[in-house]
């Protein structure tokens, strides 16, 4: 139930703030480069705090909150989607992209039963496709996104 509280998040902020997928996503990707490194630390950080009780909760936190921070900073910067539809596909690849990334820390800390564990076990098995996928769209998007500049003509 608290990660489809989450996964909802992520689409309805990725869809009210019209980010491209290509920047949130190399977002996530950044941040998943940084979670490993920052993991720990983040974590004694964040039971310093008492918000959290120890336990593997915190660490579940910590790796999630760094893996979506930079992301989520990207959110208020950035090229953005002009039609529904876009946003609609943007926010939809976001979502499960972001789903890839967290289902380590999380399936680690919570048992999934029922449709929950099918969807669970559907996105282990096919976690590397949708990450390398996501790496590319991200790209892909990023590339189609960016305004090409002419170059100023000198005149003699």
């Amino acid at each position: 139930m608290i990660l489809l509280a989450a996964l909802i998040t992520l689409f309805l902020s990725a869809f009210f703030s019209r980010r491209r997928f290509g920047i949130l996503g190399l977002g996530l990707v950044a941040g998943a480069v940084i979670s490993p490194i920052w993991g720990e630390t983040a974590g004694y950080v964040l039971s310093a705090t008492g918000l959290i009780p120890e336990g593997p909760l915190v660490a579940m936190t910590a790796l999630s909150l760094l893996i979506l921070l930079p992301a989520f900073l990207l959110m208020f910067h950035g090229y953005t989607y002009k039609n529904v539809f876009g946003r609609i596909a943007g926010a939809l690849m976001f979502t499960v992209f972001a789903a890839a990334f967290l289902i380590g820390p999380v399936g680690d800390v919570i048992a999934f039963l029922g449709p929950a564990a099918i969807a669970y076990e559907w996105l282990v098995a096919n976690r590397e496709l949708i990450i390398s996928a996501g790496v590319a769209l991200s790209v892909v998007d990023l590339l189609i996104a960016m305004p090409t500049h002419k170059g100023e003509r000198r005149r003699r």
